[in-house]
């Protein structure tokens, strides 16, 4: 079996989080970590030590980063979209389904125009692919509209599966 990386995370702290009306609160406590360590090692090699739970968590940091930052078509420019082919099954098992069938879709569209939205483009190519696809536009609406939702229950499947996500000390 694989090494495990389980951060530590102490009681209190973890007490704290989940008492928090902002649920970003406990989302970062649990998030952070993950990217300190990915930051400290400098390679994604990294995500073999991970369980399910935290790939999905630092998977889902990453999509949503870039997603709220440019939308679908700045996380498909950047690299990113080699992240999204195991989320939705991720994202059905913390019952996520919405999110999950939207990430899918948005790979669906992915496949479909791969020769066009794979290709290295200049920034000034990069800004006219959102003129060429709307139907991208509305992916983008539909996840700022399910991030906190999904968030949500991303962390509520972390309270009741803490092994899975850090030893709580």
């Amino acid at each position: 079996m694989a090494v495990q990386f389980l951060p530590q995370i102490s009681a209190a702290a973890l007490k704290e989080k989940q008492a928090s009306p902002d649920i970003d609160d406990l989302y970062e406590l649990l998030v952070t970590p993950l990217h300190e360590e990915l930051y400290k090692r400098q390679t994604f090699d990294f995500f073999d030590e991970l369980t399910p739970g935290q790939q999905l968590l630092i998977s889902y940091d990453y999509v949503r980063a870039q997603v709220e930052q440019g939308g679908f078509i700045q996380l498909i420019q950047n690299g990113y979209i080699g992240l999204l082919p195991s989320m939705p099954a991720w994202l059905q098992v913390v019952g996520a389904h919405e999110m999950a069938q939207l990430l899918d879709n948005v790979l669906k569209i992915y496949v479909q125009h791969r020769d066009i939205l794979g290709k290295e483009r200049t920034v000034e190519e990069f800004a006219l692919l959102y003129n060429e696809f709307k139907e991208l536009e509305q992916s983008d609406a539909d996840f700022m509209r399910l991030n906190e939702p999904t968030v949500k229950l991303i962390t509520g499947y972390a309270m009741h599966h803490p092994e899975e996500f850090a030893e709580v000390i």
